[in-house]
């Protein structure tokens, strides 16, 4: 990896104004058309939703005037370096010309409104959409977690730190910026942006000593285009549209920046870029300048779904969503996968991969664009087309989004991208992930906030996405990344001088941004470590996230999946599943894309091994292990959705316990020790979705398939996640028996591998008549059926396991039925 000088540059909040001088002259005949990419811009087969689309008008920035009091405590952190006098050189650019111009702050424009009340920092600021303001809510005091968790005011000196922080860059952002809406639409400002009178680029790249804009345009001309920087690094060219009145870029042609830098002269994809592509044969990604021409913009159709109380997503990748081997495209999963995922009963989809990754079997973490979706499935018009069709048919859309880190490849991401180590980045070894092989983002950087919040914000404005997963938080929150780390729960390992306060503080920011802009949209964080307050709202002195991706439940199944099921302790699988902080809420899951990779097992790998390639017809006799690893693998996922969250997650297939694991399609690979690593061939047979197997009704699977859809639907109808209703009655070691209730639905789970039990007492709180509304023995799911269905079960006045009443039952082992109270 190559090591970059560290670059002196002082980091800038805001544009001076004026720019643009030192343009060549040029007329249209320097102009040339951009590249012929006829399989990502011109796909008119898989654009066929896209319609007329109306003309996007760029607004204004309001900067406030005014200094605040609160800017002066707590002390700034170095990371942050915000200029005292940055009010006098505070200039924000008006995009609806080519030149840059000061706005007046003393109106606002653009459909903003503000009111200022005590200061900058309590102002309340709405963007008004329609008739439905959207505000930012304002900081409140931070101080509500103490009455949530008293155990947290042994810690209160770091927790009021930390909130302090987020005042004081709330702030700092509300008076140089025109607060968190403004501050998030960095992308109107950064990158390519279009008005009446030309094409506007602009670059932060203080480190870099020179910079042209270069591509097709110009024929990489570095002398044709060349651009001016302004006092905080930041570079910036105004092209004229032709003599046509044509644009001097044309759509889908190739474009990069040129710089002279501490590391030598290079070409880098802009930052904020909105599309990037890789021709065939070519190893690099060039950036592509997107602006279609209106007939080709798609529209949205469909609004946006509500918020379901209980989120069950159906987690998925584009590019192996086909049962063919071969990538998939954004056209085929929205006539194909989201109609499958809308009947298994999920109501929410979420996608990885989506920003541009030059790396495919990164699965999609290793990001080198942050604006731009993924071209290996298609364009920017086909994902919002898939998303306007999975809103047609009520489903979330969440986003994967990766702001941990980034890829280290310094010809497409951002790394070194201003020929520095520190741009985007923290320097030495604190800006290297050592296990993941990529760079750390500097959450004190204003720029690094700007270009991050805008990042969120670009996916949930242009594109209608629901939410976002936010991965690989825990790495983010700490030091040390979570690695070589056992969180045992005292709190001294969350607040201390591990934590990183810096990437704290920007969740709690891009969670404001997230609840305050799209009161509707989700917010996930996946955290292993178990940080409190993680899910409490920022105003009350959380981290801010709706709901925690509980990551221990996954584990823990792996953990007892290496034991034979007649050692499994009923209180540790119980313990497992209802560890998770008060008021806070989890998204479970049985298992992941994670466990599914290559180097691990599937739940059904673990269970039923190499028999699923001979036994899984239902023409040959089954084995006893495929007859254990059906009953298992249907037991797991329902005691998993059923005590383990508010939220429920499956990686696509494994609803019906898809064979084998993902292996992307790669060549052999050279460590840094000389040793060389196999490769597949750059196979795709065993990076794809077999979901013909679930659909076979000749194949075992299909009723693995069948029970899943199930148990989609029973919590669709009872909504028993959210229910306020729970409470576990029986954990018996002896019988290997588990007893809960949620709602009006009580579980019962025979884990015994081979004692059924007659006329069983079934304690539970509400009298009446009880039904089986789901059995994992049925038939349907490839059961034996030992149960009836037509049987009625009347509660008596017969106190049991601390219940105030019961009902016998029959349970036959290995078996799970739910009995639902009916009228």
């Amino acid at each position: 990896m190559a090591t970059f000088a560290v670059s002196g540059a002082t980091l800038g909040v805001a544009r001076p104004a004026g720019a643009g001088g030192g343009l060549l002259p040029r007329s249209g005949s320097e102009r040339r058309g951009g590249v012929d990419l006829p399989s990502l811009l011109l796909r008119k087969e898989d654009s066929s939703r896209a319609v007329l689309s109306r003309a996007a008008s760029p607004g204004k920035v309001l900067v406030p005037d005014g200094e605040s009091d609160d800017l002066a405590s707590p002390a700034q952190p170095e990371e942050l370096q915000i200029p005292e006098d940055i009010e006098e050189q505070t200039a924000e650019v008006n995009m609806t010309g080519g030149t840059a111009e000061k706005l007046e702050s003393s109106e606002p424009t653009q459909g903003i409104v503000e009111t200022i009340t005590d200061g900058v920092t309590k102002g309340v600021k709405e963007l008004v959409v329609g008739e439905k303001p959207r505000v930012v809510p304002k900081p409140g005091d931070g101080q509500k977690i103490y009455e949530i968790d008293p155990t947290l005011k042994d810690f209160r000196s770091h927790l009021d730190y930390r909130y302090s922080e987020y005042r004081r860059i709330r702030a700092a952002i509300d008076q140089h910026e025109g607060g968190l809406e403004a501050f998030s639409r960095g992308y109107e400002k950064l990158g390519f942006t279009r008005s009446a009178e030309g094409i506007t680029y602009r670059e932060w790249a203080p480190g870099a000593h020179s910079a042209a804009l270069v591509g097709d345009f110009n024929n990489w001309n570095p002398n044709a285009d060349t651009m001016t920087r302004d006092d905080y690094g930041v570079w910036e060219i105004f092209l004229p549209n032709n003599a046509d009145g044509s644009p001097a870029i044309p759509h889908g042609s190739r474009v990069k920046i040129r710089m002279d830098t501490p590391s030598g002269v290079k070409d880098s994809i802009s930052a904020w870029i909105k599309f990037s592509v890789q021709a065939p044969g070519e190893i690099p990604f060039n950036g592509i300048y997107y602006d279609p021409p209106e007939e080709e913009k798609y529209v949205f159709q469909h609004p946006q779904p509500k918020r379901p109380e209980s989120l069950r997503i159906y987690e998925s990748h584009i590019g192996m969503s086909s049962p063919e081997p071969k990538i998939n495209s954004y056209a085929n999963f929205r006539d194909e996968v989201l109609p499958r995922i809308k009947r298994l009963g999920y109501n929410a989809v979420q996608i990885m991969a989506i920003q541009e990754h030059s790396y495919y079997a990164s699965f999609g973490y290793h990001v080198t664009n942050f604006f731009a979706p993924s071209s290996r499935f298609g364009t920017p018009e086909d994902l919002k087309s898939l998303i306007d069709r999975a809103h047609e048919l009520g489903l979330l859309v969440l986003m994967d989004i990766v702001h941990s880190h980034s890829s280290n490849n310094t010809l497409d991401g951002l790394n070194g991208f201003d020929g520095t180590d520190t741009h985007y980045f923290h320097g030495g070894p604190r800006g290297h992930h050592w296990m993941w092989d990529s760079r750390l983002f500097n959450y004190g950087s204003w720029e690094v906030l700007r270009f991050l919040l805008s990042n969120a914000r670009w996916w949930l404005e242009e594109y209608k996405f629901d939410g976002f997963r936010f991965d690989g938080v825990t790495s983010m929150m700490y030091t040390h990344h979570g690695l070589q780390m056992t969180f045992t729960g005292n709190y001294g390992e969350y607040f201390g001088f591990a934590t990183d306060v810096d990437a704290v503080v920007y969740l709690m920011l891009v969670n404001d941004l997230i609840h305050g802009l799209y009161p509707d949209a989700v917010s996930i964080g996946e955290d292993v470590s178990g940080m409190p307050t993680f899910c409490i709202p920022v105003p009350d002195g959380g981290v801010g996230f709706d709901y925690r991706l509980h990551m221990a439940v996954a584990d823990k199944w792996i953990e007892l999946l290496k034991q034979s099921d007649e050692s499994w302790k009923m209180g540790d699988i119980v313990h497992t599943l209802t560890n998770r902080r008060w008021l806070e809420k989890c998204v479970t899951y049985a298992e992941s894309h994670d466990q599914a990779l290559v180097g691990d097992k599937t739940i059904a790998f673990w269970l039923m091994d190499k028999d699923m390639y001979d036994f899984m017809a239902l023409d040959r006799p089954s084995t006893p292990r495929i007859d254990r690893g059906i009953a298992l693998h249907k037991m797991i996922r329902l005691v998993t959705m059923g005590l383990g969250g508010e939220g429920y997650l499956n990686f696509m297939g494994n609803e019906f316990g898809h064979p084998e694991w993902i292996d992307f399609p790669r060549g052999p690979q050279t460590l840094p020790t000389g040793k060389v690593l196999p490769g597949n061939n750059n196979s795709y047979d065993k990076c794809r979705r077999r979901f013909d197997l679930g659909d076979a009704d000749f194949l075992r699977y299909r009723g693995m398939q069948e029970f899943d859809q199930a148990m989609q639907h029973l919590e669709e109808k009872y909504g028993f996640m959210t229910s306020e209703h729970q409470y576990v009655s029986r954990k018996h070691e002896e019988d290997k028996v588990i007893i809960f209730e949620r709602g009006d639905l009580v579980f019962v789970f025979n884990f015994h591998w081979s004692n059924s039990f007659f006329d069983y007492r079934v304690g539970c709180s509400r009298p009446g008549k009880y039904k089986v509304a789901l059995d994992s023995d049925d038939a349907l799911f490839g059961g034996f059926s030992r149960l009836d269905h037509d049987v009625d079960y009347f509660t008596t006045e017969h106190p049991h396991d601390n219940r105030p009443r019961s009902f016998s039952v029959y349970t036959p082992s290995r078996t799970a039925v739910v009995y639902a109270l009916t009228e």
